[in-house]
Order: structure tokens, then sequence, then C-alpha cells
């Protein structure tokens, strides 16, 4: 009996182009009728996560920010694990020792030093307002839930690995997006969150399924009883979930899933 769906956002449910399929909706519609709890996890910051959040007609606790967060819709913060002031200095001199835009976040608003390009093209998907500020090593606060690298896929792809060998044990390193390489603290990750939040429900795991596509989805996906990678993702997300995988945004694949899961309540 899976009394408890987790499910990334983007380029699971939402896709890449900012939209959700009806069919999906109704069917997750179907799952919390059915008392199923259906739990955002996405690496989106609050205020980009609640929209969609609210769109989708769930009304659970959201984990978001990677799980460095979990947040209740009206706001309130169950769960807050940034990452310390003094690494995330580190990761912004990381950056800008190799020309690359960082952004961190405080008090929910996105900030960066500079108005680059790749500002933009996140805040526009994130439906964000960009902050800039003098200083982000100033700025940041004594924490900030997560910095995030947006550059090419290729860039990426190359700066994952010497990230995660470089902050080994102090940090997390996940790509979410293509274009976007994130960083939390070292165990805020999306099991952990979810974790925390089924043992505050008293939900076990063997009643959970999670959904999801991105490098950061992986975590949750292993430790859910029944893990669900969507179709494309890369091998190391496909084996998290045990081979199985359900078909992209724009295909009914999550109301085809909500029905399956569904059966066996």
């Amino acid at each position: 009996m899976i009394r408890l769906i987790a499910l990334d956002l983007d380029g699971t449910v939402l896709s890449f182009d900012l939209k959700l399929d009806q069919r999906d909706v109704e069917g997750l519609h179907r799952a919390v009728a059915a008392g199923v709890a259906v739990v955002a996890c996405t690496g989106r910051p609050f205020p980009g996560a609640l929209p969609w959040v609210r769109r989708l007609g769930i009304d659970q606790p959201i984990v978001c920010y990677q799980g460095a967060q979990i947040r209740t819709p009206d706001g309130g913060t169950l769960l807050d694990q940034g990452v310390p002031h003094d690494l995330a200095v580190e990761v912004v001199s990381f950056a800008r020792e190799r020309d690359l835009h960082v952004q961190a976040y405080r008090e929910d608003r996105l900030i960066v030093e500079r108005d680059r390009p790749e500002a933009h093209e996140y805040a526009n998907h994130a439906g964000m307002e960009i902050n800039l500020v003098g200083d982000l090593e100033t700025a940041i606060g004594p924490t900030t839930p997560k910095l995030v690298v947006v550059a090419a896929v290729e860039r990426i792809e190359a700066l994952l690995p010497e990230v995660r060998a470089r902050w080994a044990g102090r940090l997390e390193a996940n790509t979410s997006m293509p274009t976007y390489l994130e960083v939390t603290n070292a165990g805020a990750d999306k099991r952990r969150a979810l974790q925390f939040l089924c043992d505050m429900r008293g939900i076990s795991h063997d009643e959970t399924a999670a959904v999801g596509d991105g490098r950061n989805d992986s975590s949750m996906l292993s430790w859910a009883a029944r893990g669900y990678a969507v179709d494309g993702a890369a091998p190391e997300v496909v084996a998290a979930a045990g081979g199985r995988t359900i078909g992209r945004p724009g295909t009914g694949a999550i109301a085809n899933l909500v029905t399956e899961l569904l059966e066996g309540i």
C-alpha cells in the first residue's frame, strides 16, 4: 500500500517549457482523494515551487532547495539545513576563479553579484526576481539553502566530478536541470528530507513511491519502496530507480502511474 508519492517537478511532471499535462493533474487529484499524500520534492526555491504545487492541487509540505528545506504551503519551516557561510564562500571563490555564474539565496531571494545571462535564464525558468548584491560573500548570511552554478551542459558535466571530489564529505553536488550544478550542505538531499517528513507523519519507507528525472532525485528514488525514473534520465538515475521508468511530461505518464499505484490500495 502506497501512502505517499514523492514527486519531482521540473522534467518529471512539469515539462522543460513549463507546461503541465491536465491528465497528470487529474491523476494527482485522484491520488489525493484516495488518501495518498503527494509531496513535491524539488530543487526549486520555495517561491519558485509554490505556484506549481498550487496548480497541481497539492496541500502538503514542500521539499525544496534540493532537500535543504521543508516548507509548509503557508511559508512555515519544518526543516532547514543550509550551507554554512565558510563553505559557501569556498564555492563562490571557486566559481569566480573560473568565471562561472554562481548564485545563492537569502530569505527566499535569489542573489547574484553580476548581472549575467545565466542569471536571467535561471530566474525566468524559476519564476523569481534577480537581486543584485555588491558581494555575495557578505550578502549570503550565516547559511544559504544552496548555491547554483549555471553554465553550458558540457561545462556542467565536466565540473560535477571536480566539485564532488573537492568537497567530498562536506557538501553535496548534483545536477537538477542539465545546465544547473546545485550545491547543498552535506546530508541535505531529497532522500533525507523525505525520510524526515515520513518519520514525522508516521509513514514507513515501504509505503512510499518516488518519481524523478535528475541526479538530484537519485537518493530518493533508491530510498523509496518504489522508485521511477523518467525516460531519458541518466543511467545512474535509472539504476537508482531499480530500472523502473515512466514516460516524459506530456505523455500522461504520472496519471498512468497513479492508476497503477492506486490499484495496490
